[in-house]
Order: C-alpha cells, then structure tokens, then sequence
C-alpha cells in the first residue's frame, strides 16, 4: 500500500513542473481517397520550463486539438536540459545543423532581447533565455530550423562541465589570457 502512495507521489512530483507550450506549426494534409478528400492536420510545439529545459514535439490528428495534444506530450517526453549563463543566455556562440537548416545562436548583453525569427524565438522563450542574437542560415522549413536549433543547443556546454572533463578547476577556464607577451628579442 506505502509503495503504491510512493509511486503517485512521484507521479504527482512529476507532474508538477509547470511546463509552457507554444504552438510554432500547424499544416493541413490532405489524403486522396476513392470518395474524395480526407484531411488531417499535422502540429508542431515546443514545450519548456523556461527554466533551462525545453523539448519539441509534432502530432498528427483528423482534428486540431487533438495534434496539439500529440505533439504537447511528445515535447513533454523530449526535453532536455540546457546550460544558462546567469538564467538569461548562451555561455559562448554556436552553430547547429538540421539537414539544409543551418542556425548560428550567440550569446548576448544585458538587455538585448531575443533576436531571432519565429520557430527559433519560440525556442528561446520556452527554454527561458532572455537575451541571444540568432540568425537562420538555410531552410526556413519549422520543423529543420527548430531540429537545427536544438541541435546547436545540446552541444552548449557550460564552464564547468568543461572544467571536469578537462579535470580542471572552473576558475582555470574562466581565467583570460593573462600570461605576458613574448619579450621581443634584442637584435
């Protein structure tokens, strides 16, 4: 009986998390059958925390709602966690490939705001970033440029994450360039 009380803890635990949702795409598909038409429509979402953790999802459906909620929970199983620098950018620019879809993503000052086009600005928003310049080199097809956003994202790593695997301290990779030039030699 405990175990069972655990078990909906956790489920309710997980529930929890109050996630956000912006619908980036929907399509109309049509299916040629002997009696005419049929259609469907195809979503497209992308769901996060807006706290460092973002997914995205597509549901297919004979009728909207039910797309969205495909997709909604497909993005809800996708998240993944990404490195903030300060909760409102990028530790350091990338770029991020999806098939022709090519997005650059850099961090930016203080108070910028998110510069970047549709489905990659919805991106942004749901993951929590406040503040990023991005630029969508390529396709403009949503379902690419968000795959080669999150694609960029994944490989973000953060000062410390680069800290242990080099077995450093984080301080020795935050520290600049500070070793003095070359004496120029005497001639």
């Amino acid at each position: 009986m405990a175990e069972r009380e655990q078990r909906r803890d956790r489920r309710d635990r997980d529930e929890t998390p109050e996630f956000a949702d912006r619908l980036v795409a929907i399509n109309r598909v049509s299916k040629t059958v002997k009696g005419g038409k049929r259609f469907g429509f195809a979503a497209l979402v992308v769901v996060g925390d807006q706290k460092g953790r973002v997914g995205f999802g597509k549901g297919k459906a004979k009728e909207v709602p039910e797309a969205i909620r495909k997709a909604t929970e497909q993005a809800k199983r996708s998240l993944v966690r990404v490195p903030l620098r300060e909760g409102r950018t990028l530790h350091h620019d990338m770029e991020g490939r999806h098939g022709a879809g090519r997005v650059v993503m850099r961090s930016a000052a203080q108070g910028t705001g998110i510069i970047a086009g549709g489905p990659m600005r919805a991106v942004f928003e749901m993951l929590g970033i406040q503040d990023v310049v991005a630029k969508s080199i390529g396709s403009q097809n949503p379902y690419n440029m968000i795959r080669a956003t999150m694609d960029g994202l994944i490989k973000e790593s953060s000062p410390r994450q680069v800290a242990q695997r080099r077995g450093k301290k984080v301080a020795d990779i935050l520290k600049r360039d500070e070793a003095p030039a070359a004496e120029p030699a005497e001639a």
